[in-house]
Formats: structure tokens, sequence, C-alpha cells
């Protein structure tokens, strides 16, 4: 098991409780200056410090430390449920023929737990065979890439995202820059159908079709806010499209 960490003190020790299970628990901290390498190391993980190169990048190197070659990827704000924990230990209890296992993921936020939206079931490959699998991607949205059939998993992944409204406002306002600029480095750029309709269309599909009025409050809130990523993507990606224009 292995799992990246910055400044996580307050999640950290709950994380590697939830995989106690495993046969090792990997954490590569990028320098943080709370308590988080102090308290990973009395919860009996192997801790290394390292400088931050990017999310890929520091996700593959965690995986090379290990010394078996199936991995489970955690974040510091997620935990692995006994179900989960029993379904993983079954299904690697034999060599399976699949390379990889997506899992489903369900988040707490605003006191419940949100099974509507676009949040859910928010699957991830997290469980991968490193011979046949890597983390790719740039600046978002990076994710494993298996060489191979890759399974799927029933139980759930349990992810504590946001503390509050305004974490996740930050969160929001951080990642629609890198979002921004990786599409711009890909060629795309925002025309007026995105600034006009998209985040329309994003509030449409998560409290409509994916049924986040179910969730009262809390779905339209994250309906909303999901909306709202989406309209400062876009507006992000046309002012970079703009700041280059005028450079010329």
């Amino acid at each position: 098991m292995t799992v990246i960490t910055k400044n996580e003190a307050a999640d950290i020790a709950v994380a590697l409780d939830s995989v106690a299970w495993a046969d090792e628990r990997i954490v590569v901290d990028s320098c943080s200056t709370d308590d988080t390498v102090a308290i990973a190391g009395r919860h009996g993980a192997r801790v290394v410090s390292r400088e931050w190169p990017g999310y890929v990048a520091q996700k593959n190197y965690a995986a090379s430390l290990s010394t078996n070659d199936w991995i489970l990827s955690l974040d510091a704000d997620e935990r692995v449920t006994p179900e989960l924990a029993a379904e993983i230990q079954s299904t690697l209890a034999k060599e399976p023929e699949e390379r990889g296992f997506w899992i489903p993921r369900v988040t707490f936020h605003l006191g419940r737990w949100i099974r509507t939206t676009d949040w859910y079931p928010d699957d991830q490959l997290r469980l991968y065979d490193r011979r046949a699998a890597e983390w790719t991607g740039k600046y978002v949205h990076e994710g494993v890439k298996v060489r191979g059939r890759a399974g799927r998993l029933r139980n759930e992944l349990q992810h504590y995202a946001y503390r509050d409204i305004d974490e996740h406002m930050e969160t929001i306002e951080h990642y629609t820059t890198l979002a921004a600029k990786q599409m711009y480095e890909q060629g795309r750029r925002a025309t007026a159908f995105d600034l006009l309709v998209q985040s329309k269309f994003a509030f449409f599909r998560n409290y409509i079709l994916k049924r986040g009025f179910l969730d009262g409050s809390a779905g339209l809130t994250i309906s909303r806010m999901n909306a709202r990523y989406v309209a400062l993507k876009f507006e992000k990606l046309r002012r970079l499209q703009d700041d280059v224009l005028a450079a010329h």
C-alpha cells in the first residue's frame, strides 16, 4: 500500500489504520511542516521524504519502493472499509488474471455520504500490478493506465474530500487553473458554447440526470459547485487565450 503526503497530519493516522492488514505501508512525504512524518511512523508506515516532482512522478516513485508488485494506492483523505479490505485480500489470494481493479469511491460531504451527482460512483483504479500499470497524466486527472484487462471491485472506498465549503471552493479554484492550463497545452480552446452552455448543462446533469435532488440541500450545493467548476475552467481557458493573443 502506498500514499503520498504533504501536511496530512489530520488524516494520515486513520488512513493508515484502515490498511493495517497490508503487507507494507509506504508513505512518500513531500517535506511536510506538520507532524505527518512522525504520525505515519508511529502508525507503522515506512516513510520516505522526497521533494515534490508532481503527482504522477511521486505516485510512481512510491510504487517503485514496494517489495510487492500489487499496489493499493491510497490518498490520505481516503479510508478502506473492512468489507473492501476483505475483498482486496480475497482477490489477491491467488494471482488474478486482471492487471488492475476499479474501486467505486463514495464521498462524505456536508454531513452525508453522497451517492448522486457526478460524484458517484467515482470509480478509481487504485489496485494494480505495477509490472503492467503505472500512473499517467499531467496537471489534473492523473490515473493508472493498465496494459491488459482491468476488473472491478464491489465494495466502496470512502473519501473525506473537504472539511467545509471554503475548502471545497479553494480546491475548485486551484484545480480549475490547472485544468485550463492542461486544456490549452492540449490545443483545446474555449468557445462561446463552452462559456454560455457547458456549466448550465453540468448543473442539469448533476442535479436532474444524476439525481442530486435526492440528496436534498447537499445535492443542490454539490450540483452548483460542480457547475461552478466547469464555468471557471472555461473562463480561465478563455483568459489564457486572450493573454496569448495580447502578447502577440
